[in-house]
């Protein structure tokens, strides 16, 4: 129960991260798409990588289904554990969503209207998730998990501007901005594709590490 807790207020503690980040970034940037984006990779890595740090030794800090998934496959981690994992990630980001509307005094909930298609995308988010699990999995298998915090929160800053999608790379993430009308959002219709792309990210990326550590076995 205190791991699920964790993954609970961690995950929330994340989205409220990014999005408030973008409706602080969409209010302060003055029409500056550059300066919102900059603003919106500063505040999700730091607290992104906060988090980690305080929750890790609680849950593991997944704070995203695919991590779980990937964890799963490695062995770290038993299947019916991983379900109620992704279950409490989701709650988490849904109650963090809000919590940034309540505090930046916007609507409870909104239906996102932003469309996100494209295959280009689809790759962008399959890529943002291999690169996402696999350096998260090649940290732990080489015994460097003291540095994840540091490692991911690293990634997730940069992978706002490397990659086309801005890098949702988290299912949890990704049906939580489905109900934000900040810049945040996705379109219900372009998630799925987003979901689909990041759990076949994260299995290419499980894979991936076991190959590049074979004798290593994640705690």
């Amino acid at each position: 129960m205190r791991a699920l807790l964790g993954e609970l207020v961690g995950t929330a503690l994340l989205l409220a991260a990014v999005v408030g980040g973008a409706i602080a970034g969409d209010r302060l940037a003055s029409g500056e798409p550059a300066l919102a984006l900059l603003i919106g990779a500063l505040v999700t890595g730091l607290a992104l990588g906060a988090v980690i740090g305080a929750l890790q030794p609680v849950s593991g800090a997944h704070l995203n289904p695919a991590v779980t998934l990937a964890a799963t496959l490695g062995g770290a981690m038993r299947p019916r554990l991983a379900v109620a994992y992704g279950a409490v990630q989701i709650v988490g980001a849904l109650t963090g969503t809000i919590v940034a509307h309540v505090m930046f005094a916007a609507r409870l909930v909104t239906v996102a209207g932003i469309p996100r298609e494209g295959m280009h995308l689809l790759l962008a988010e399959a890529a943002a998730t291999f690169g996402l699990v696999l350096v998260i999995e090649a940290a732990v298998r080489a015994g460097r998990s003291a540095a994840l915090g540091l490692i991911v929160g690293a990634y997730v800053a940069a992978a706002y501007f490397f990659i086309a999608s801005t890098g949702f790379a988290n299912p949890a993430v990704t049906v939580a901005r489905m109900f934000t009308g900040s810049s945040a959002g996705i379109a219900p219709a372009s998630a799925v594709g987003f979901v689909v792309a990041q759990v076949l990210g994260a299995v290419f990326a499980s894979v991936t590490a076991r190959a590049l550590y074979p004798a290593s076995t994640p705690r």
